[in-house]
Order: C-alpha cells, then structure tokens, then sequence
C-alpha cells in the first residue's frame, strides 16, 4: 500500500511530547503508543505481545522503551526487541509537520459480526428494550455488541455505578412492566455485586436476564485473575444459567433465557467467558420469540369454580384481598367486587392496585397497613383471595372460610389450607365467578367502608399537630406527599419505617407502587425509581427511602443526572435507622449501633447536578415537593423527620 493511501489524523503539538518520553494516543479504534526518542517520533502499537502491558504507560530507559508490566524492552522507533529475539511489536507512519505530529494507518477493515451480535440481536428480538449495567474488561465483547444494538435505536444501555443498583433497577423494570429488562456485569466481583437484586426479582417474580462476563475458558480453573464459579454462585438464585461455549448455539441459548424468564417469571443467567465473545459468527443467524411462548390466561378447573361459586353463595359479607399476584387483573377483579358489594384489602405489596378513594379500596391490610383494612377482615363471612402469598407480615385469618386464586400452583395453601384452593389465571376466573353470581345478593359495604374511612382520617388529621422536638411527623410528610404526587406516578419504596408510614398514611389514587416486597431490601428505592423511569419515561418517578436506604446507593445519584432522570426523591432523614431501633426497643434490648452520620443530602445532591431541598419544617413541605415535581430532571427532597413519629 502506498503513503498516499494512508489515513493521517493528528495526534499530538510539536511541543506536547519531550525528547525521551512515550505517551498513549489513539487513531480510529486503535491504541499506540508515540514515542519522541533521539530527535524522532515513532508510533508503535501499545500492546506488549506478551501479556498485553500498555507499552504507551512504559519508560524510555537506556535507548530502549520498557513495558510497564513486566520490563521487556523494544526500539522505541522499530518496536524490535534487542538481542535478536522474534516478538516485536508493530509500527505506524509518522510524519512530523508544521502544525504536529500526525501517524497514517491503513483504511480499518469492516467490524466483523460476532456470537455476541447474535445473541444481543436475539435479545432484542424477544423485546428486552434496556440494559443496566458496567462495562468491564471481561465483557467488552458484549458490551460492544450492545453499543451496536443502541446505534441502531434498538437498545438503551444505563451505566450504574453499583452493579447491585443495576439488577434493582432492573428488577423495578420487570415489575412495572411485567417484560424482562437485563443487567450486565464482569466476571468476579462485578457479578456478584449483581445477587441481591436478582434475588429481589426472584423472590418477587419478575423476569431478569442477568448477563455476566467470566474469564477467558483455557484458564478457568486454577484461579485465575476474577475467576469465581459463576454457575454456582447463580445456581440458587438464577432458575436457569448456562454457561456460553464456543460451539453453543448461541441464538438458542438467548432464546432459552428469555423463554424461562417470561414464562415463568424467574431470573436467568447468561455466563460469557471473555474470549468466547469475540467469535466470528460466520453464517449463525439471530433468533427470536416465534412459536416459543404460551397465552397462560387460563381457566380454573370446573370442580375447583364450582367450590368457590358455592361457598361465595352461601357470603352475605364477603371481602377481597388482592396481592402483587393479582396486579393485571385489577380491572376484572374490581367489576366482580362491585358486583359482590364487597370491600377490596391489598396486601403491602399490592397496595396501588385498587384506589384507595375507591368506593370498596380499604387501603392495605397488616403491620404497614391502616385499621380500615382489619377492620373488614375481622368483620367478613369469607375470603376471596386474588394472588396473594400469605405472608405473616400481611395477616390473612385462618378463622374465615377462604377461596384462594392463584396462577402458581405451588401458591395454593402453601402457608396453610385454605378452603378452596383454586388454579387459575386472575382475569380469567375473576370474569368466569361474575358470571356464575350474577344472581347473587351481598350486604352493600360502602357506607360501612366510607365510615371507616372517615375515622381513619380524622385519626390522621390528629396526629398532624404531633412534635417531640425531633423532627417533622410521617403523618405530615406523608399527607403533603398525597397532595402533591401525581396521580399517575410510579412510586418506589425502600424498606424501613419510611415503608411502614407510607402504606399507613399515603393514599393511592391512580400511582403504581414498587417495592422488594419478600427480600424487603434496604437500598431498593433510589435504583427501582431508576428502573421505573426508564421502562415509562412519560410518567412521573418518585422514589420513597430513608437515610439507611439511600446511603447504599446514593452515588447512583449521578447515574440519575447523567441520563437526566426525572426522579423526585423524598428522603426522610432521621439519622437513624429507625427501624431497627424500634424492634430492639420491642425485643427489651438496648438500642445499639443504629445512628448515623448523613451529610446534607440536599447539598450532595446540588453537588451531584441534582435539586436538593432540605425541609425542617411541616409548613415548607407542600412547596418543597410542588418544587421538586416542577424540575425537569432528578430533585431530592430531604425532610427532617422525628424517628419516633412514624
């Protein structure tokens, strides 16, 4: 090839590299590393051929350029080795000119389609719209296929700062969505750090691809730099985990993650040894969804509608208990409990799916719930529970004859027996019961639930004027917040008395409400919140947390200004983690080790790019958060919040 044929870029001011020195510059996609030795410049590729050191790091020293990484020594205008040894290392052009120094490479050769381009295209395909995650050296493989997947509009790729807040923010996704968002790590430490979250959706059900780097396969074994036994570390919390070989087929393997993912609602995990990433992917073509998915609405079985139609025949008062199961069939649920006339408790995790201005919502039932909901149960002749788990937190009577529907079998009286225990999709058997109770005549609730209502208000208004000197009381944040949240927010939760106080004191309108419901989670908000943003942009993100919550993840706050997150954080500083101090207090034992040092997080979050707003006061609240939901971009709203006012 000719030197006219060459591609010049400059890379350097005649007086930026000294006589004797050596500095890294890139051309195109390729490192050098520019020398200036004996009154000449030379370019020579920046990877040692021995264990890749980044020559452009190294030292001029004797005539000789020495590789930072282990002290072989090159020409630093040839790239040869001395001594006559063969394992030199590549030179460009370099040309010194008026205006500086410029190095000439070849035109670059087209990029070549990888195993990895299959398989991101095959993600794509099967609908995953988001990727949360790190790029590291054990994945750049991926990651470049992701980039391409993103050039082309079909990908949106959110670095984190935490691999922790990358599978949380991805199971908040999952959640909202009911669709599979995926996170991405290295191998080692960073996919570690990605366990919790996807232990989160798992428990929670939420379809999570969990991608992972891993070091390259011919040194897997005796311990090689990163290298952990990522099948085992994900066998637990991964229903479905393969490792990516070089003669995988590799399309199907992406089409096996997903399908187990969705279908059955589960995490899965994808392990990519480094070197297998970069594989040519010759003819291999992408895959997708096609013929590999079933509708699951199904019907439950005749004799088990039969049971429920007859005990709910036999109700004058029954009542409704709606989990996080039952979240899309809200709407045949609701027709079928107007129909009943009877009253709709959620559990903490469900809370949101039915309004609480609703004229059957009685708000949520158990420890993080309101008296308006136990009051029904206490007072109820049955139990009509729509996808549901039973938790102790949530405290479903045994006493009560109960009809439980579920789409998972293994839900059915797995805490205790239940009347009737009933397989089924919730829309679908919801409609199937209207039908066959057409005729059937209740006891109309709704003057009772309004009444109850009405009390558990005037009870909330009394506490409003609560002061022991310690700060502002949940009753008045949370009362401010039903003000000013937007009707059609996603809200996430942390786990703490902030979670306790919010299902107490806030009243759901049309919000959907994210929380690490069975893991309870502290640290879940701030990244969920950051999920929930990216799966429905158009709609407002609040995030809900306390001091301890936020501390885990709060430089995640940056990620949130970087991708300019409409997030409006209400944090309720304490300065302790209050929760805990209060089972200790329960369980007779001293409060120990539960205070805190905080910054002032409205400063922090102003020094990250973000609005901070500090609140001392119940009167500056409603202005605070009218100020906070007006920003367009993430706002943090610290209140100042008295511990024992919860």
């Amino acid at each position: 090839m000719t030197e006219t044929q060459l591609k010049w870029t400059r890379v350097a001011d005649l007086d930026e590299l000294p006589e004797g020195r050596v500095k890294t510059v890139t051309v195109g996609h390729l490192t050098m590393a520019l020398t200036h030795h004996d009154g000449q410049y030379g370019a020579l590729d920046n990877h040692c051929p021995h264990q890749g050191g980044p020559l452009g790091e190294g030292s001029i020293e004797g005539g000789m350029l020495r590789c930072p990484w282990h002290g072989w020594d090159f020409c630093p205008l040839t790239g040869k080795p001395p001594g006559g040894y063969d394992d030199g290392v590549e030179t460009f052009a370099v040309e010194k000119r008026s205006d500086g120094i410029y190095i000439g490479i070849e035109e670059e050769a087209a990029r070549e389609r990888t195993v990895s381009d299959v398989m991101a295209e095959t993600m794509v395909n099967w609908g995953v719209t988001h990727v949360f995650g790190m790029v590291g050296h054990s994945n750049l493989g991926l990651a470049d296929a992701l980039r391409v997947q993103e050039a082309k509009g079909r990908l949106t790729f959110i670095g984190i700062r935490h691999e922790g807040a990358a599978s949380f923010a991805a199971s908040a996704f999952a959640k909202l969505t009911g669709k599979p968002a995926a996170c991405l790590a290295i191998a080692g430490p960073g996919a570690t750090n990605l366990l919790t979250g996807l232990w989160d959706a798992k428990v929670d059900r939420a379809p999570v691809l969990a991608l992972t780097g891993q070091v390259d396969t011919q040194v897997l074994g005796p311990g090689a730099f990163q290298e952990i036994d990522l099948a085992a570390a994900f066998r637990s919390v991964a229903g479905w985990s393969q490792t990516v070989l070089h003669t995988s087929k590799h399309a199907e393997l992406v089409n096996l993650a997903l399908k187990h993912a969705i279908q059955f609602r589960e995490v899965a995990n994808l392990i990519f040894p480094n070197e297998v990433q970069e594989l040519p992917a010759g003819e291999a073509k992408a895959s997708g969804p096609e013929g590999r998915l079933t509708p699951t609405d199904i019907a439950p079985p005749a004799q088990a509608l039969d049971s429920a139609v007859a005990l709910l025949q036999g109700a004058k008062r029954p009542v409704i208990v709606v989990g996080y199961g039952a979240r899309n069939g809200m709407e045949e649920v609701i027709r079928l409990a107007e129909h009943l006339k009877a009253p709709v408790v959620t559990t903490f995790k469900g809370k949101g799916q039915i309004s609480d201005h609703h004229p059957y919502g009685c708000g949520v039932l158990g420890r993080s719930g309101t008296p308006i909901a136990s009051w029904f149960m206490n007072e109820c002749d049955a139990l009509l529970v729509f996808g549901a788990s039973f938790s102790n937190h949530t405290g479903i009577t045994p006493k009560k004859p109960t009809i439980q529907v579920d789409f998972d079998p293994w839900q059915l009286g797995r805490v205790h027996p239940v009347d009737v225990p009933v397989l089924g999709d919730i829309a679908v058997t919801s409609n199937l019961l209207l039908d066959r109770l057409a005729g059937v005549e209740t006891v109309d609730q709704r003057p009772e639930v309004a009444e109850r209502w009405r009390i558990w208000r005037a009870e909330k208004a009394s506490r409003l004027a609560d002061d022991l000197g310690g700060g502002i009381n949940s009753a008045s944040i949370f009362a401010a917040m039903n003000r000013q949240v937007p009707a059609n927010a996603v809200i996430a939760v942390d786990v703490g008395n902030n979670a306790y106080s919010f299902g107490r004191y806030f009243e759901c309108k049309e919000q959907t409400v994210l929380m690490s419901g069975y893991l309870g989670s502290i640290g879940f908000g701030f990244p969920a919140a950051m999920g929930a943003w990216a799966a429905a942009p158009e709609r407002p993100s609040v995030a809900v947390t306390g001091d301890g919550g936020f501390g885990q993840y709060l430089a995640e706050l940056t990620t949130a200004v970087k991708y300019g997150m409409n997030i409006t954080h209400v944090l309720l500083n304490n300065a302790e983690l209050g929760k805990i101090s209060k089972e200790q207090k329960a369980d007779q034992f001293d409060v120990w080790q539960t205070s805190l040092h905080n910054p002032n997080f409205s400063q922090f979050a102003e020094n990250c790019g973000a609005l901070g707003i500090r609140v001392t006061q119940a009167s500056e609240l409603d202005d605070a958060l009218a100020r906070a939901f007006a920003y367009d971009g993430p706002a943090l709203v610290e209140v100042m919040a008295d511990a024992a006012l919860i």
